[in-house]
C-alpha cells in the first residue's frame, strides 16, 4: 500500500534502455525497448491507478477462503465437544457410507464415490492430468513431462508404482520451482539483453517459446505453471492414498486397492472365496443397468473412440490406432473370454502405443511450432506424414513477407509472386506490366510446375485462379492450401 503513495514516482527512477541494433528481429515490443522500465514491477510492485481493489483481489480472496476453511473447522470441533462424539477415522461427506453400501443402489453408490472416488480412482485421476499438461504445454517440459509417464507406467504394478511415486512428486516439486524462475527472469531495469537476442544470434523466437526460455519479447506463459501445480496436487493427494491404504481401519471402510498377483500365483482367482456382490446382470435397480453398460459395452466404446482418433487426421500415429482398431473388431468379444493375462497385454500393448505417439507428438512438437516456416518450403512431405500442427497458442504461425505468408511456393518464387499482386511499372509499358509467375503447389512432383505469363492484374489474378483451384480441389489436406487459397481469393 505504500507504493500506492504519490509521493512514489516510477518514471523517476525508471531505466530507459537503448535499442540494441538487430536487424533480424523486431525488439520493439521486448519489455526493455517498448518505454522506461520500472524496477519495481520486477518485485510485483506496480501503481494500480485508483483501483487498489483489483490489485489485492487475489490477496483478498486467499484470505476469504483461509478464514472459511478455519471458520468450518473450528465450528465442526466445536459441534463434537458439546455432543461427546469423536472425529471419523476418514474425512468423508457422508460417514455412514461405506464400501458394504456401494451395492445397495445408486444413491448410495454415488455417496460412496464422493467419498472415496480419489481412493479408487486417484492414480488414474494423476495420469489425465499428466496428459492435461503435456496436451496444454507442448514444449520442452512437456517432454519431461512425458518420459516422467513413461517412467512411471512402465512399473505397471501398483505396489511398484507406489515405490517410485515420492521421487515423482520430488521431481514435480523441481520442475515447478525451475519453471518459477526462469518466468521470473533477471531485472529487465539492468538493460542487459539475454543471449539469444544479441545481434548476432539466430535463434527463432517461436523456438525460445518452445525452450521456455526467459526472455523480454517472447516472455513464458505463467499459466502452464498452473497445469504444472494441478499436477503436482493431485500427486501429493495420491501419494497420501498411497500410504493411507494399509490402514486396516481405511480398508474395512473404503475398500481393498490391492492387486490381483497373477504371474506369481495364477491358480489365485480359483481360491478365492464367493463374490458377495450380487448378480447385475439381472438389473434389478438402476445401478445393475449402469453396470451392465459399464462391463459390457464399455469395450466397444473404446474401439469408437479409437477409431475417431485414428480417422480425425491422416498421419502415421493414426494409422497404428486404425490397425489396433481393426484387430480389436476382427477378434471381437472373443477377447474378453482369454485368460486375463492376455487381455491386460493387448491393454498394456495399446496404453503403450498411445503414451509413445503423445511422446513422440510432443518432441515432434518443436517442428510444428518452431521450424514451421522451414519445413513448408523443403520438406511438406514430413508435415503431412507425422501430420505437424501448431496447437498452442502465443507461436507466430505466420512470417514477416509473402513468401512465407503464402506457404505453397518456394522462397526463390517469392518476387514473381508478389508481381500480379503488386503490378510492375516498367519503363517501356508503364500501363500494362508483364509479370511471371512460377507456381510450384507442394504435393506436385517437381516436374509439374506450372507456368504462366500475364500482361494485366486482372489477367494474373484469373490465372492464378485457375491455377489454385484445381490444387485445391485435390490438395485440401496439404498444409497451407486453405490459406493460400484464401488469401488469393480475398485479395485477388
Amino acid at each position: 500500500m505504500l507504493y500506492q503513495l504519490n509521493v512514489v514516482q516510477p518514471i523517476k527512477y525508471s531505466s530507459t534502455c537503448p535499442m540494441v541494433a538487430n536487424t533480424s528481429l523486431d525488439l520493439s515490443k521486448s519489455v526493455l525497448y517498448s518505454g522506461p522500465v520500472d524496477p519495481a514491477q520486477w518485485v510485483g510492485l506496480r501503481k494500480t491507478k485508483g483501483r487498489v481493489l483489483d490489485y489485492l483481489l487475489s490477496n483478498l480472496t486467499m484470505l476469504a477462503l483461509l478464514a472459511f476453511e478455519v471458520t468450518v473447522y473450528r465450528h465442526q470441533e466445536l459441534y463434537r465437544l458439546r455432543r461427546g462424539e469423536t472425529p471419523p477415522p476418514t474425512r468423508t461427506l457422508f460417514d455412514d457410507i461405506t464400501r458394504c453400501h456401494l451395492d445397495e443402489g445408486l444413491l448410495n453408490c454415488t455417496k460412496y464415490f464422493i467419498n472415496y472416488f480419489f481412493y479408487k480412482f486417484g492414480l488414474e485421476t494423476c495420469f489425465l492430468l499428466a496428459v492435461n499438461v503435456i496436451g496444454q504445454r507442448m514444449d520442452v517440459f512437456a517432454v519431461g513431462h512425458a518420459l516422467a509417464l513413461i517412467s512411471i507406467m512402465w512399473r505397471r504394478s501398483r505396489s511398484l508404482i507406489s515405490a517410485v511415486w515420492p521421487c515423482y512428486c520430488y521431481f514435480l516439486s523441481g520442475i515447478l520451482c525451475v519453471q518459477y524462475i526462469l518466468c521470473i527472469g533477471y531485472p529487465p531495469a539492468s538493460c542487459a539483453d539475454y543471449p539469444w537476442r544479441a545481434p548476432s544470434s539466430s535463434l527463432d523466437s517461436n523456438v525460445v517459446k518452445w525452450l521456455f526460455l526467459p526472455d523480454h519479447l517472447t516472455p513464458p506463459n505463467p499459466i502452464f505453471l498452473l497445469y504444472d501445480f494441478l499436477l503436482l496436487l493431485g500427486a501429493s493427494l495420491q501419494r497420501q492414498v498411497f500410504e493411507e491404504e494399509l490402514q486396516p481401519h481405511v480398508q474395512q471402510r473404503a475398500g481393498d486397492n490391492t492387486e490381483l498377483e497373477l504371474d506369481q500365483d495364477p491358480d489365485l482367482i480359483r481360491r478365492l472365496p464367493s463374490n458377495p456382490v450380487p448378480d447385475f446382470m439381472l438389473c434389478r435397480s438402476y445401478l445393475d443397468m449402469l453396470k451392465v453398460i459399464i462391463f459390457c459395452y464399455m469395450f466397444w466404446f473404446v474401439l469408437t473412440i479409437i477409431f475417431i482418433t485414428g480417422t480425425t487426421r491422416i498421419s502415421v500415429f493414426c494409422m497404428g490406432y486404425l490397425v489396433a482398431c481393426f484387430y480389436f473388431l476382427l477378434v471381437g468379444g472373443d477377447l474378453l473370454l482369454k485368460p486375463l493375462s492376455s487381455i491386460l497385454l493387448y491393454w498394456d500393448c495399446l496404453i503403450g502405443y498411445n503414451v509413445f505417439v503423445i511422446t513422440m507428438k510432443n518432441i515432434l512438437s518443436i517442428l510444428a511450432c518452431g521450424f514451421i516456416k522451414s519445413l513448408v518450403v523443403n520438406h511438406c512431405w514430413l508435415i503431412q506424414l507425422f501430420s505437424l500442427a501448431c496447437t498452442i497458442k502465443g507461436y507466430s504461425k505466420r512470417g514477416d513477407h509473402l513468401g512465407w505468408h503464402l506457404l505453397l511456393f518456394p522462397a526463390a518464387a517469392e518476387e514473381s509472386v508478389q508481381e500480379p499482386l503488386l503490378p510492375l511499372r516498367t519503363p517501356g509499358s508503364a500501363q500494362h506490366p508483364v509479370a511471371s509467375v512460377k507456381v510450384q503447389p507442394c504435393l506436385l512432383t517437381p516436374a509439374a510446375v506450372t507456368m504462366f505469363t500475364c500482361t494485366r492484374t486482372s489477367e494474373c489474378a484469373e490465372q492464378l485462379k485457375a491455377t489454385l483451384v484445381p490444387v485445391y480441389s485435390r490438395s485440401k489436406n496439404c498444409t497451407g492450401v486453405n490459406e493460400v487459397y484464401e488469401m488469393f481469393r480475398v485479395i485477388l
